[in-house]
């Protein structure tokens, strides 16, 4: 796909995968079976998608863009929903279905945490202290404990787009729960 640079994809569990496509600042809606695209959505105001979750029962993507925004779009139609905002550096998404949260893992050290209020109303529940560079992300829904990984992070290279280099030996899992039930 000469041209094309594709992130995060999320399926549906009805025979469509979603991939948003940094570049071009859109999301694909694909056939599952014949792998044909069937639709070319725009997200602006979102720009440079990263991360990308699904809520299946609502019909929602939720698309992560380095414009620090998170776009929330209907699977069904493409129309963008609306926008939250979040940290800097975004690189991951998840939703929680039992919960109604959405978590996005930012390099500049937070986690977003959103609730979906409704299918069409979301709300930022906290901005939740990491680390820099922590943006590498996984949900376990059975525990509902969010997995960020990251390193302490050398200084900025001088070339744009260029991330840091890692300190060897300084790898770090942290692990984030809910508090209360």
């Amino acid at each position: 796909m000469r041209g094309i640079t594709p992130e995060f994809a999320a399926s549906d569990g009805n025979g469509h995968i979603y991939n948003n496509l940094e570049d071009k600042n859109q999301v694909l809606q694909i056939d599952a079976r014949t792998l044909q695209i069937l639709n070319r959505w725009p997200l602006a105001p979102g720009e440079s998608p990263s991360g990308m979750a699904i809520d299946a029962v609502n019909r929602r993507l939720f698309v992560g863009c380095r414009n620090r925004k998170l776009v929330v779009m209907n699977s069904d139609t493409g129309k963008v929903v609306t926008t939250v905002p979040i940290g800097e550096g975004v690189d991951a998404n998840r939703f929680d279905p039992n919960t109604k949260v959405v978590f996005s893992s930012n390099g500049n050290g937070t986690l977003t945490v959103v609730h979906e209020d409704s299918a069409d109303a979301y709300s930022v529940i906290a901005n939740v202290p990491t680390r820099r560079g922590a943006r590498t992300m996984e949900f376990d829904p059975r525990t509902h404990r969010v997995y960020l990984v990251t390193a302490q992070l050398g200084p900025q290279p001088a070339q744009p787009h260029t991330p840091p280099p890692m300190v060897p030996g300084t790898f770090e899992l942290l692990v984030f729960g809910r508090t209360s039930e």
